[in-house]
């Protein structure tokens, strides 16, 4: 219900970092993580968004206050604390480390491109 929270902040706080970094981003000499940041926001922003959209399918997140709909109820905030510790901060884990993997797979196979074109 509320595992959309942690991926959500983490995009927050790289769209700020790519904003206030535009320049070193884009160098063409940064390292791979800095130039691949822009992928890493939209696959974070892409995936908050699925996923508020499955948990106001569900009937999870409403359109009125609470929004949560575990807010309702007596506990329900220990109930959202523990599913973003336990699925939103893994969730957003795996898909960075997957980025990263991604990111750096990808500029060793460019430099050897260009290595083996030279």
């Amino acid at each position: 219900m509320s595992c959309f929270v942690v991926p959500l902040v983490q995009a927050i706080a790289t769209s700020v970092y790519r904003k206030r970094n535009s320049e070193a981003i884009h160098n063409s000499a940064s390292s791979p993580l800095k130039r691949h940041i822009p992928s890493l926001e939209k696959m974070l922003w892409g995936g908050s968004v699925m996923l508020i959209v499955d948990h106001v399918i569900n009937g999870e997140l409403t359109w009125r206050f609470p929004f949560f709909t575990a807010l309702d109820s007596v506990g329900g905030g220990a109930v959202m604390l523990k599913e973003m510790l336990t699925v939103g901060v893994p969730m957003s884990l795996v898909l960075t480390a997957v980025w990263a993997l991604w990111a750096i797979l990808g500029s060793k196979k460019e430099s050897l491109n260009i290595q083996t074109n030279n």
